[in-house]
């Protein structure tokens, strides 16, 4: 195990955007989980994905199924990747989809906002 392992973690596999949306709409689909604020998640969010703010993850991993692919987003990239490196160690299939809302929206891609 390196230095940099043994401080942070394995490096945690991700995706783009486009990549994500493609194995959202594959079979099976994985899980997808925000980890952004509830404030955020209802200004847009990603149709079908589960809310579960950073902080909170820790205490709702009953909440997440281990049998399934799970992609973890965020507003950057940045939080997902701390959730994915947690689910990971937690012994989760995980996959952080780089750039977060901030690139899916850039891209056009599709976003639900509360109430939509």
């Amino acid at each position: 195990m390196s230095f940099l392992e043994s401080l942070f973690g394995k490096p945690v596999p991700s995706v783009s955007v486009t990549e994500a949306k493609a194995l959202l709409t594959a079979k099976p689909a994985p899980i997808l989980v925000d980890v952004r604020e509830p404030v955020e998640y209802q200004q847009g969010h990603i149709a079908g994905s589960r809310l579960i703010p950073l902080g909170q993850l820790g205490a709702r991993l009953s909440e997440i199924p281990t049998d399934k692919q799970v992609l973890v987003v965020c507003q950057t990239g940045s939080r997902s990747g701390m959730a994915a490196r947690q689910l990971a160690k937690a012994g989760y299939t995980v996959i952080n989809v780089n750039g977060g809302m901030m690139s899916w929206m850039s891209q056009g891609l599709p976003i639900k906002r509360k109430g939509g």
